[in-house]
Parts: C-alpha cells; sequence; structure tokens
C-alpha cells in the first residue's frame, strides 16, 4: 500500500515537472543582421537559468512595414501564439493597446538606465509599453585610405563637400573598377526612406514632416532643395540600383570595396571589419553630412514589447527583461556592434575597447531626429508610406517639380491625420 502511494505521488510529481516544462514563450525577432541569432543565444541563456521554461525565437519578414502588418494580424485575432514582439520605435503610438506595461512588472526599476528619448518613443500615456533592447541611429561610413590617397584630410562635414568628394575619387577609381561608386544608401520605397530623408530634410533645416506642436511643415523650400540635390547623386555619384536598396543592398556594395561612402546603421561596423571584408582596416565613420543645419541622424531605437493576448504575461516580461538587460546589450556591443540603449555601456572598457567608435555614436544619438510617430499616432505608418512614395518618386524624376509634390503631399497627410499643413 506504502510503495503504491509512493509510485502515485512520484507520478505527481513528474507529470507536474512535464507540465512546467512545458511552459513556451515565444518571441518574435526582425530577420534583420544577426538579431535572431544574438536572441537565440539569450535564450538559452535564459533557459539555461530557468530550465522549465522554453524561449522560442522566431524570425519575421525584415522590412518594417511587412513586420507591422504580420503583428496587426495577431492582435486583431487577439492571438497568444506570440508572447513578446520586437518592436520598432515608431509603432508603440500604433500598438500602446495590445501591449502591458512594464511598470507593472519592475519596468519602471530599468528606465533610468536608458537614453530618455527612446524611453519617451516607448511610453504612451504614461504606459511603458516597450522595453529597449538597443539604440540606433546612422552615420557615414567613409573609405579613409582613398580620401587620404586622393588628398582630402577628413571625411566631408557636409553634402556639397560629399558631392565633390565622391566625384574626384569616382573619377580615378572607375579606371580600374567600373562598378565603383561614390556613395551608397538606402532609396527603396519603405521606411528606409523615410529615415534617410528625413535626415536630408532635417539637416537642412526643413524640419520633419511633422512638427512637435502637430503642424504639417513638410511643404517648405528647405526641403525641396535638400531633395533636389538628393535626386541629382542618382546616377552621377550613386548608381541608379541605389533607388532599390535597403540596408543590406548598401552594405554589400560597400563592403566589397565598390563605394567611397555610405549611409547606413552602426551593425555594418563590425561586419566591414569582419576577416572576409574587401574593406578590412580601411575605413572610419563619422556622423553624417549636413546642409544649411547641423547634422541629423533619425534615432532607430528597438525593443520588445508584451502582448496582453500573452498566456503568462508576467514570465514574457521576465523574459524581454532579461534579453534587454546589461549584459546581454553589452555581449550584442562587443559581437556585432549593436548600439547599446544603456547608457551606462559607453563608458564601459571592454565595449570601447571592441568597438572603439562608441564615443562617436554616443555623440550622434545624442544629437539624433525622431520620427513624428508619436504625434501622426495611429496613422504613422500611412503618414510614411505617403512620404517615402513621394520621396522615392522625386528622386526617380517621376515628380519634375518637387515643391508641387510636397505640398501635394502636406495635403495627403493631412487628409489621414486631420492635422493642419503649413505651407512656405
Amino acid at each position: 500500500m506504502h510503495k503504491r502511494l509512493f509510485f502515485v505521488g512520484l507520478l505527481i510529481v513528474v507529470l507536474s515537472l512535464v507540465a512546467v516544462a512545458e511552459e513556451v514563450i515565444t518571441v518574435s525577432v526582425k530577420g534583420e543582421g544577426i538579431q535572431v541569432e544574438l536572441a537565440r543565444e539569450a535564450a538559452k541563456e535564459f533557459e539555461a537559468i530557468y530550465p522549465c521554461v522554453d524561449v522560442k525565437v522566431i524570425d519575421t519578414p525584415k522590412q518594417a512595414q511587412d513586420t507591422l502588418s504580420l503583428y496587426l494580424q495577431f492582435f486583431e485575432a487577439e492571438s497568444s501564439k506570440i508572447d513578446v514582439y520586437h518592436v520598432d520605435c515608431i509603432w508603440p503610438g500604433d500598438l500602446a493597446e495590445f501591449f502591458i506595461d512594464f511598470n507593472d512588472y519592475g519596468g519602471q526599476n530599468y528606465a533610468p538606465n536608458h537614453f530618455q528619448s527612446i524611453i519617451d518613443y516607448f511610453t504612451v500615456d504614461g504606459r511603458l509599453v516597450t522595453m529597449p533592447w538597443y539604440a540606433d541611429a546612422p552615420v557615414l561610413f567613409y573609405r579613409s585610405d582613398l580620401l587620404e590617397e586622393y588628398g582630402f584630410d577628413g571625411p566631408p562635414e557636409t553634402w556639397d563637400e560629399l558631392e565633390e568628394m565622391a566625384k574626384v575619387v569616382m573619377a580615378g577609381e572607375k579606371k580600374n573598377n567600373k562598378d565603383f561608386w561614390g556613395y551608397v544608401f538606402q532609396a527603396n520605397a519603405y521606411e528606409g526612406l523615410t529615415c534617410d530623408a528625413i535626415e536630408w530634410i532635417a539637416s537642412n533645416d526643413g524640419g520633419r514632416i511633422i512638427s512637435t506642436d502637430g503642424k504639417i511643415t513638410i511643404a517648405n523650400q528647405n526641403a525641396a532643395e535638400i531633395l533636389e540635390k538628393a535626386r541629382g547623386w542618382i546616377g552621377t555619384i550613386a548608381p541608379e540600383g541605389v533607388l532599390n536598396y535597403a540596408e543590406e543592398d548598401s552594405r554589400k556594395v560597400w563592403q566589397s570595396g565598390n563605394a567611397l561612402f555610405m549611409r547606413n546603421w552602426p551593425y555594418a561596423y563590425m561586419l566591414g571589419n569582419s576577416e572576409d571584408s574587401a574593406i578590412k582596416g580601411k575605413f572610419k565613420i563619422a556622423p553624417l553630412p549636413h546642409g544649411k543645419g547641423k547634422s541629423s541622424a533619425t534615432l532607430g531605437a528597438e525593443g520588445l514589447g508584451v502582448s496582453k493576448f500573452s498566456n503568462n504575461p508576467a514570465l514574457a516580461a521576465k523574459v524581454a527583461l532579461f534579453l534587454t538587460d546589461y549584459s546581454r546589450q553589452k555581449y550584442g556591443a562587443i559581437t556585432s556592434s549593436r548600439n547599446p540603449s544603456i547608457k551606462a555601456l559607453y563608458s564601459d572598457e571592454d565595449v570601447l575597447e571592441a568597438v572603439p567608435v562608441t564615443d562617436t555614436l554616443y555623440t550622434v544619438l545624442e544629437n539624433s531626429v525622431s520620427r513624428p510617430s508619436q504625434i501622426s499616432a495611429p496613422n504613422y505608418n500611412k503618414v510614411s508610406t505617403l512620404f517615402f512614395t513621394t520621396v522615392h518618386d522625386i528622386l526617380s524624376g517621376n515628380q519634375d517639380d518637387v515643391m508641387a509634390a510636397l505640398e501635394e503631399l502636406a495635403l495627403d497627410i493631412q487628409e489621414v491625420t486631420g492635422l493642419k499643413p503649413v505651407f512656405e
């Protein structure tokens, strides 16, 4: 009898352990760079500490619009299939209603460690709906060896200087390499072009599409002027194919040694110095050039949000806080030059040794410009689509009158948001 009770008790224990072991938390990660790999490594660390939890990491589409559409399908279905979502900083205003408040799970204890501008991005109506994972702001990558060879002292500070240097170096390099170009960037019709174009416009004192007080300001002479300049790069210092480039397209051209300058996010730094890179040790980074204003880089932070439809939001929040903590961000910075969102890591000796340009990145982040995602919520995706479509038409030569195109854009944005345009 005692043996029978013993085995029954043992069976109950075993079954309870099996039940606990089946606790699964699914994390979606945008399939960009090595972010998925980093997430999976961190997931294994979490599982080693909490063996009764299975953290599954799935990758989602690379393009922001595609990922957002997928997320909305899950939310509309009130699906619990995904517990933790990889969130772009432009989404919280649109998706806040679907996420938990991290402040209910200790988030307020972590928030002060991050850049305040990023916390502001991820806070909606006082609710911290996304925990910062890493920060991002683009820089200018430049071939320091070629600039020195052709007699230039350093990287360009203005767009005019970039054009001049690109033309001089191209003229020399194309004699032996017909595939060489002066400048590559992201000009496909997607969110990446919104980032590039906001940087051009902000650097020329043209604003950021919509002002912080809710006025549509895109139709102004400074914005038109810099977009006309950028249109002049296509086919001259930049290949016509750049109109179809996203981040990785630009990086591959650059890393193969076929470009003097590249605008891209810092993840490309470590890859450019990999053993199989044609430009290893031959390049540096600098803040992006400017026009009439100052250098402007689009703030591009990423974070993790927990679905309110999760079957275990407390455990999901624990996973999210683990993936975004100091140690995991430090590892990402050292191994793949991911910009931390935790300020203290910019003075961490190990990070500075692995990524000597970290101090430059800190300066770029401090001078970054935000996209108008909060002021236009819940319609930012529509606003951005209108914007990058218009800019792409301008760059492609499909819009001859740039100012007229921007005025039409302002009216389209008004129709979507109800905000009032200001024409200059």
